[in-house]
């Protein structure tokens, strides 16, 4: 079908929740899609960071062609293959920076989104501490939930009433309550809310890298301020992992082992299965167990095709050495960035990068012209392009973006 009639219908039938770019992309390979016209892109968006290995990566293509012929879904009311084996490779990822006296197993529950695992984190804070309240023979406990002004944690109700973005929530008040935002980066303003509702607050959520308003990362001082604060009032850490996480900041599986700080629940979602949808909800085994059956459920998270899929992609990244390929083609990349005309900030870390345009430049404006030029691009900002490619891009690959991107600034 021809990318008009295509156009026609999602028009008539499709709500318009996005605002599509005039292309229909129809089939991929590695750092490549091709439209229903032949013309081929280097993708630089990944599916706003989820095609970790690439697309149609042969190992991925193999696994779940086999699991469709085998068993596609049952329900989590009966065991499965691969659903243990890929918790267990998730714990031992997240234990990777722990001191191993320390170290505990982490139990993870899947979902089918990050929205998802985060509802599953704020479900998880709350639960966790009235449960600690009422063993303590309390009768109130906390509930509020501190997140970051600016940050992106889903469009779900309470994940949109913990997203601290007021355009974003106006049009759908009133939201859940129990939620209060915080600047990114200023301690002293934490302490000031902690001073003042340190009893009221159960959790604080937040991205070590927030991804949506244009990849700015929390300094090395308020990730550390926020571990000590949340420690000293009994208030859990929780850590949106779902765009920065998974090797996309390299050497390490999620962006909070490289500020050496241990949060107590960690989310993810998008790179995980490579393209399946999935989210996934960790906490280490004391804090986990505060669930109990009919707690938190999902039809089709930790289906058998995701499982497959994400146990195949965190096997293949280790594999494959790919961790240490998104550190040494990120830094190339942020570098390359730097050098380009117009291009008065770079930010980011691994293959999670920004470039901020200097006044006159159109960021938009230049990802539509980039269709042009053979290249998937995405605007967080009026002035602002990200880089979300998949984890296999090489510096070869950041070349030619920067010839053709050059030549569109």
């Amino acid at each position: 079908m021809s990318l008009q009639e295509e156009q026609q219908l999602e028009e008539t039938y499709v709500m318009h929740t996005f605002g599509r770019k005039p292309v229909e992309l129809v089939s991929g390979k590695g750092m490549n899609v091709t439209d229903d016209q032949g013309r081929t892109y280097l993708d630089f968006i990944g599916g706003i960071g989820v095609i970790s290995l690439g697309h149609c990566h042969p190992k991925l293509v193999s696994a779940l062609q086999g699991q469709v012929a085998k068993l596609m879904h049952v329900s989590n009311y009966y065991y499965i293959e691969n659903r243990g084996e890929l918790a267990h490779h998730l714990s031992d990822m997240l234990n990777e920076t722990v001191p191993a006296a320390e170290q505990e197993p982490w139990q993870t529950f899947f979902g089918n989104s990050g929205a998802e695992a985060n509802e599953c984190a704020i479900k998880l804070a709350r639960l966790y501490a009235r449960k600690k309240a009422e063993k303590a023979g309390k009768n109130s406990w906390p509930r509020t939930i501190v997140t970051l002004k600016k940050s992106f944690h889903g469009r779900t109700l309470a994940t949109l009433a913990a997203t601290a973005q007021p355009a974003k929530q106006e049009a759908f008040q009133p939201l859940p309550d129990g939620f209060i935002a915080t600047p990114r980066n200023d301690v002293a303003a934490l302490e000031q809310l902690f001073a003042q509702h340190g009893d009221e607050i159960c959790a604080v959520m937040l991205e070590p890298i927030q991804g949506e308003c244009g990849v700015y990362p929390c300094s090395q001082e308020f990730m550390e301020a926020v571990r000590r604060l949340t420690s000293e009032h009994g208030a859990l850490f929780i850590v949106d992992e779902v765009q920065c996480g998974l090797y996309r900041c390299g050497t390490y599986p999620y962006a909070f082992q490289h500020y050496g700080v241990v949060p107590d629940v960690v989310t993810m979602a998008k790179g995980i299965a490579g393209g399946v949808p999935m989210g996934a909800c960790a906490a280490p085994t004391s804090i986990a167990s505060a669930f109990e059956p009919g707690d938190h459920g999902s039809t089709f998270g930790g289906s058998n095709l995701a499982i497959t899929a994400a146990r195949t992609v965190v096997e293949t990244i280790k594999d494959e050495g790919i961790a240490q390929n998104v550190t040494e083609v990120g830094a190339y990349l942020q570098q390359k960035l730097s050098e380009l005309p117009g291009v008065v900030e770079v930010r980011g870390k691994g293959l999670m990068v920004a470039a901020d345009l200097s006044e006159g430049h159109d960021a938009p404006g230049i990802v539509l012209a980039a269709l042009d030029k053979g290249l998937l691009l995405n605007a967080t900002g009026p002035r602002t392009l990200r880089f979300l490619p998949p984890l296999i891009c090489t510096k070869d690959d950041v070349d030619v973006l920067m010839q053709r991107l050059g030549e569109l600034l």
